[in-house]
């Protein structure tokens, strides 16, 4: 049978996107954590450099799972957002916690169905967006939430029950990231554990664990999710808490090998002259590391709780963000009326955040899902 010639064409042009060249003069191909990355995870990987030389994209966290007043109805396929109620868009970054998956609970610490957000997950990836996850494991010592300070991460390293219990942990979570997959293969995550360790309000931070021994830990659950459990759909994100100077970023660094994002968390606790101060400092901060490192960076927490504040967004950070270099900022999520981080429907700060939506550099889904 003879085969049209347009048919021809379609297909050679099919087959010359699919070997499209991850790198070029520009975007050289650096060095990951994992050797062995899926192509799914390089091409993340670029497309977040892209998005830092476009400008920024914008995140929130738990988004599609619920809002100020509704949750996902996990019997219909329809999706809400507070975002997208607020400014028409999807956010492009997708932020989700996994705490409750260590003990094989059904929600996570926010009450999350673990079957949701994994379809979730496959959602924002397959819309060309960028799936972030962190997790707030329990004290693997008492059994208590992230913040018991009970010190634990010594006898993961030392004790045998406790480290046992803790790769009990790990093969658990490297089953959830495993059945993260759309067409076959898994989609490509930005993992974002142990974070906020200079604090001190979680068990892996600094009131609880020495700097050595947290650079242990961050070492062994590289390890044992790359090359235990044969995990390579991750990028690795080291993320502190706000800094006091460029020397104390790099305390609980694990060391180039062992990451591939660098991030900071940053909260606006109702002090914007130092919330502002601290931003733009540290941001040059991390820049300089980043650079140095030749490493991607991102605002990986921050927000404003109820954001009762006239001109937050577009007035105050987005002069700050809008050439920093950050392939991303995460707005934490959206509880109720007293615990919010992004506008819903009604709310103060609504017409304020359609603004920042509007600004140059605001990359929401529709505009991340287009660069590659």
């Amino acid at each position: 049978m003879k085969i049209p010639f347009y048919v021809l064409v379609v297909v050679i042009v099919l087959l010359l996107n699919a070997c499209k060249p991850l790198y070029n003069q520009e975007y050289s191909k650096p060095i990951l954590v994992d050797t062995k990355s899926k192509r799914t995870v390089k091409k993340l990987h670029r497309k977040l450099y892209y998005v830092a030389r476009t400008g920024f994209g914008v995140g929130h966290q738990d988004d599609m799972a619920y809002g100020v007043g509704w949750k996902h109805d996990q019997t219909t396929d329809a999706y809400q957002s507070d975002v997208q109620m607020v400014t028409g868009k999807l956010p492009g970054v997708f932020g989700f916690d996994i705490a409750g998956i260590e003990n094989e609970d059904s929600l996570n610490i926010d009450g999350v169905p673990f079957t949701l957000m994994r379809e979730l997950m496959i959602k924002a990836h397959q819309s060309g967006g960028a799936v972030t996850i962190s997790w707030h494991a329990n004290n693997p010592v008492t059994d208590g939430d992230s913040w018991d300070l009970t010190p634990a991460v010594a006898d993961i390293l030392t004790d045998s029950a406790t480290s046992a219990r803790f790769d009990l942990w790990m093969e658990r979570v490297a089953g959830f990231l495993s059945s993260l997959k759309y067409k076959g293969k898994k989609v490509p995550v930005i993992f974002r554990p142990w974070h906020e360790m200079n604090g001190g309000w979680f068990w892996w931070g600094a009131k609880s664990c020495t700097p050595d021994e947290y650079k242990a830990l961050w070492r062994r659950t590289v390890q044992t999710l790359r090359d235990q459990h044969g995990l390579h759909n991750l990028l690795y994100v080291y993320s502190p808490n706000k800094i006091e100077s460029d020397t104390e970023y790099l305390d609980f660094y694990a060391g180039d090998e062992f990451v591939d994002i660098l991030g900071i968390d940053i909260y606006d606790y109702k002090e914007e002259v130092n919330y502002l101060r601290d931003v733009k400092n540290d941001l040059d901060s991390l820049r300089k590391h980043a650079t140095e490192k030749q490493k991607l960076f991102a605002f990986t927490e921050t927000g404003l709780e109820t954001i009762m504040k006239s001109g937050w967004f577009s007035q105050s950070l987005y002069p700050i963000l809008e050439d920093s270099g950050i392939s991303w900022v995460l707005f934490w999520r959206n509880a109720n009326t007293k615990h919010h981080y992004a506008p819903y429907p009604g709310h103060g700060a609504a017409e304020d955040f359609k603004k920042f939506e509007q600004l140059p550099k605001s990359l929401f889904l529709n505009e991340i899902s287009e660069i590659e």
